[in-house]
């Protein structure tokens, strides 16, 4: 198991202390199941880290955006990172604080600064000339100024998966190395805006160290420059995007990672700067497991197939990436095994969740899809007319309802037919 949190007991998967199974009977399935411990520990792992250091943790609401989630890291005293207006309206609602919240994404609307102005959001993101310009006729409108950070694509690569490698020349996010002393002279001259620092994510998944000491070898080379030329930074945002391990991945320890990102701050003679980290996956993958039932055996010349009742709108990642998501049974059986592909519900052949997989299993049992805290629930649809999971949080014994399933009779509730 690649967490304590979800161990087995006499052969019967437990979550923290409470048997999976019974979760599945009580609350049914597909199911996410969170646990409170594993959340807190994988946090308390950074901020421990980064004790006594200038440096923060914002958590990346992109990777699991349930209120319950939130507010456990709220409590821990965690900032957070946001791409849309709709994160910073659940951090609020969750109890956090706008002014612990950065503001990052490529499309950030007139609208959606507004709103995040007049809440009093801790820095924005900014990631073209065209959106600074924007941001400022915004600020201006209300009379205040924005404080801005210019992501800056350093053009690292992550050595992940194309869709998730976001610091590359040829990707969509941050200003081009080349052209970020110019735009922030450019941003200096904005009368409503406030240059306060530096930002760059480079991908996610990513399970090397080296990726990170380059870009911010290159970020700190342009700080130099940028404060030569009369500007403050007083803060660096390395970002997020550390890996974790769903098969054989051996990403380094989070505190490991962390004290090797801050010692490389000060042997470059930047100890000084505050530095920001945005983990999402490794906070909240492995903190989770999405439980589902067998509905038939369908043995065939080529393929064995389990199929279940989760399926691709549940758990986008096997089908959008190809990602791998180990699979186990939530009853251990003694029978022999054999080879199943994993497959959903969905009328697509790529409603798959895991390919030839060795499960000794029968109609009725449950498995539980490991690792599937982050980009597993806020990814999911209605596909086919399908209502979404719910969500239970175990906090040691107890498990409670954090998010309700859905009805089917609410996702056309919106709807209406043509008059006759």
């Amino acid at each position: 198991m690649n967490d304590s949190a979800f161990h087995y007991v006499d052969g019967a998967l437990h979550v923290e202390g409470v048997p999976a199974a019974s979760l599945a009977e009580q609350f049914g399935t597909p199911l996410y199941v969170y646990s409170r411990d594993a959340l807190t520990r994988a946090y308390r792992a950074y901020a421990d880290a980064c004790a006594g250091r200038k440096a923060t943790v914002h958590v990346a609401v992109k990777a699991n955006s349930n209120l319950a989630v939130l507010n456990v890291f709220e409590r821990l005293g965690a900032g957070f990172d946001i791409v849309s207006s709709g994160e910073l309206a659940r951090v609020l609602a969750a109890g956090g604080k706008a002014s612990n919240t950065v503001f990052s994404g490529v499309g950030k609307s007139a609208a959606e600064m507004r709103e995040a102005l007049e809440a009093g959001v801790k820095c924005f993101n900014v990631e073209s000339i065209p959106e600074l310009h924007a941001l400022n006729e915004v600020a201006k409108s209300l009379g205040k100024k924005a404080p801005v950070s210019l992501r800056v694509n350093p053009d690292v690569g992550a050595k992940t998966h194309p869709y998730i490698s976001t610091g590359l020349k040829s990707n969509k996010f941050g200003v081009a190395f080349g052209d970020a002393r110019a735009t922030y002279r450019e941003a200096r001259d904005m009368a409503n805006l406030d240059v306060v620092g530096i930002d760059c994510h480079i991908g996610s998944q990513i399970t090397e160290v080296s990726p990170y000491l380059d870009a911010v070898d290159k970020l700190l080379d342009l700080v130099e420059q940028i404060e030569s030329d009369g500007m403050s930074i007083r803060h660096v945002d390395v970002g997020g995007g550390l890996g974790i391990t769903y098969d054989d991945e051996t990403p380094p320890d989070i505190g490991d990672f962390v004290r090797t990102l801050l010692a490389h701050f000060e042997e470059r003679g930047h100890g000084q700067r505050e530095v920001y980290f945005e983990p999402g996956r490794s906070l909240v993958g492995n903190a989770g497991v999405l439980l589902t039932r067998v509905e038939y055996l369908k043995p065939g010349e080529e393929k064995n197939f389990a199929i279940v009742d989760a399926a691709m709108n549940d758990l986008a990642r096997p089908a959008m990436y190809e990602a791998f998501h180990r699979i186990v049974p939530v009853i251990e059986r003694k029978a022999s095994a054999r080879l199943y592909d994993v497959v959903g519900p969905v009328c697509e052949s790529g409603d798959w969740l895991g390919r030839d997989r060795e499960l000794a299993v029968e109609q009725g049992d449950l498995l539980a899809i490991l690792s599937a805290g982050a980009y597993g629930f806020v990814m999911s649809s209605n596909y086919n007319t399908r209502a979404r999971a719910a969500e239970i949080m175990v906090d040691g014994e107890r498990a409670r309802v954090v998010r309700e399933r859905e009805e089917v009779k609410q996702l056309f509730a919106g709807e209406s037919i043509l008059p006759d």
